[in-house]
């Protein structure tokens, strides 16, 4: 399902990173930058995220000079239980909220949410939000962090941060165009450690379905940008459009996974994952050089792995998501 929007506008945007993010290539973009421990200050990891997502939430309001009330709407999601995060952070304000939860897809759930209250004319402002913290992810999906398991290469490494969308039916330089819905996706891919694999179908079938509704080639685009599938997803993802759609997106496509870090510096693995992770490329990196020009059309294709542990221990594949949401630049 493909949606045009005629009057839907990035506002602002505002990036938490944690020090790990801050390390790598694309740490000039972000806003706020934490370079220490990843407790930032708090004594738990989980209070640790809340405090990242109420900084990002903070730092658009007094970047824009608004007040609480001049927001109609507040969307967030996270990674913890129950959407924790952002239920902690949403308490500190009085703005009407909307939780949700998509894995490492929300940002753009949210942006699809968002974009379509500021459509419709029932809200004019709505900031959406989302989150994610290494060692939360790790303690909670994977092994306990005090076992020191082995990672295999193909896994990839929960980003730190948080980040802060403001869409507004105020004219602006960036206008959300369109965005497609995805379908939840399952192949039979089992492994944990593999989350590239496991979410390169849902965005291939989605990236596929945004042009055909579209009527586009992926040359009308500077860039498709995949949340974060990592090397080897980014590779699996190539071959999966070529293979059953016969559509070559190798000569303008990236992924967030691939690029938040130094893959050959930093102890990554795969490369990046988590919420945060395509929403601090997407609305640090990519949002900034809109403005200054460097892209003018850009289709980002956030995903997520919508599966919980219990379901892997009782042998169960894991689904994926993926949406689509068309950048423009308004000139």
């Amino acid at each position: 399902m493909t949606t045009k929007y005629n009057n839907v506008y990035i506002e602002d945007t505002y990036t938490v990173c944690g020090n790990y993010e801050n390390d790598g290539p694309l740490s000039e973009y972000f806003d706020l930058k934490h370079e220490k421990d990843l407790y930032f200050g708090e004594k738990t990891w989980e209070k640790a995220e809340v405090k990242l997502l109420k900084e990002a939430v903070d730092g658009i309001i007094d970047k824009k000079k608004i007040e609480e009330e001049d927001i109609d709407l507040l969307i967030s999601g996270d990674l913890q239980n129950q959407i924790a995060a952002s239920d902690y952070m949403a308490r500190d304000y009085n703005i009407p909220f909307l939780g949700i939860f998509e894995a490492c897809a929300t940002s753009g759930e949210g942006l699809l949410i968002g974009s379509t209250f500021v459509e419709s004319k029932n809200a004019k402002r709505v900031l959406v939000t989302t989150s994610s913290h290494n060692m939360v992810a790790e303690k909670q999906f994977r092994n306990p962090t005090e076992y020191g398991a082995p990672k295999h290469k193909t896994a990839t490494f929960t980003a730190t941060g948080a980040v802060a969308i403001l869409l507004s039916n105020k004219k602006s330089k960036v206008r959300i165009e369109s965005s497609t819905v995805g379908k939840v996706i399952d192949l039979g891919t089992t492994d944990v450690n593999h989350m590239g694999a496991v979410m390169a179908p849902a965005a291939g079938e989605v990236i596929y379905n945004h042009l055909k509704d579209t009527k586009r080639k992926p040359d009308y685009y500077d860039l498709i940008l995949t949340g974060d599938l990592g090397i080897y997803g980014k590779d699996i993802l190539k071959d999966y459009l070529m293979t059953n759609y016969n559509l070559d997106i190798s000569s303008n496509y990236n992924d967030c996974g691939t690029m938040l870090y130094d893959i050959q510096k930093q102890p990554v693995f795969a490369g990046g994952s988590g919420p945060v992770c395509s929403g601090l490329v997407n609305f640090g990196y990519i949002y900034k050089e809109m403005l200054q020009g460097k892209f003018k059309k850009v289709l980002i294709v956030p995903t997520g792995a919508v599966f919980s542990p219990t379901f892997t221990f009782q042998k169960e594949s894991i689904p994926s998501i993926a949406n689509a949401i068309s950048l423009e630049v308004v000139e």
